[in-house]
This record gives C-alpha cells, structure tokens and sequence, in this order.
C-alpha cells in the first residue's frame, strides 16, 4: 500500500494535501495555486525528474539535473486530459560532451524514465479508480 494522503479545504476554499510523513502543498482554483490538473503534470515531471537523476549526475556531476516541462492536450467536453507532452532537457553545456557522448546521455536518461517513472507507467494505461464515499452525520 502507498502513503496516505488527504486533501482539506480551507476558509478562503484553497485546500490543502497533506502526507503521513509531513508532506504538503496547497491547491485550488485561484490564482497562486496549482490545480488538480497543474498537480498531474507536476507528478510526471516530477517523476521524470528522479528517475532520470542517477544517469545525469553520473554524467554531469552531483547536484546535476533536468529542466522538465510537461503540458497536455485538454477535452473539455470529456473533461479529461487525453494526452501529456513532456520536454526533458538536461544542460550539459559546460561538460563539453562529444556528439556520441551526448546522445548515450540522451539515451541514458531515456532509459531511466522509461523504466523507473510510475507516474508514466500509470498514464500510459487504463486506470482504474475506485471511489467511496461516507457521509458522517
């Protein structure tokens, strides 16, 4: 099972998700918050980003890493996302890489997301999601 996570809402209706372990980030629909949308792209960049660290600090150097831009293609008729767009671009201008070095690289960190991103693994297929809801009174 995966950590537990909760979402609260607050007075000024932002909300807040909050983790077991301490985590937290706010949430809504204002302006200065992500959305629940805003939060899905941020997961897959996010997850690209750890899962491509390992094969760009083995190249670059520690502290190294990728810029990841991710944005999607919105039915609003379905309401849904229907697909994601993610740009990795690792700066290794001052590494003076060959060519053939930059594209191993390129390879590299292809491999690692490929393999060890989650959040890609899960868009990639149908998902289901099961959905309880109590109503305490």
């Amino acid at each position: 099972m995966g950590k537990r996570l909760w979402v609260e809402r607050n007075k000024d209706g932002s909300w807040d998700a909050f983790s077991d372990d301490g985590a937290h980030i706010k949430f809504g629909k204002g302006k200065g918050v992500f959305t629940p949308g805003d939060l899905m792209k941020i997961a897959l960049a996010g997850c690209a980003a750890l899962s491509s660290e390992f094969a760009v600090e083995h190249t670059l150097g520690e502290g190294k890493g990728a810029r990841i831009v991710v944005d999607g293609q919105y039915d609003p008729e379905g309401d849904a996302y229907t697909s994601f767009d993610e740009q990795v671009v690792v700066d290794a201008t001052d590494a003076n890489l060959s060519d053939e070095d930059a594209e191993k690289l390129k390879e590299r960190v292809t491999r690692h997301i490929d393999k060890g991103c989650t959040v890609k693994h899960t868009y990639v297929q149908e998902t289901p999601v099961r959905m309880n809801v109590t109503i305490r009174h």
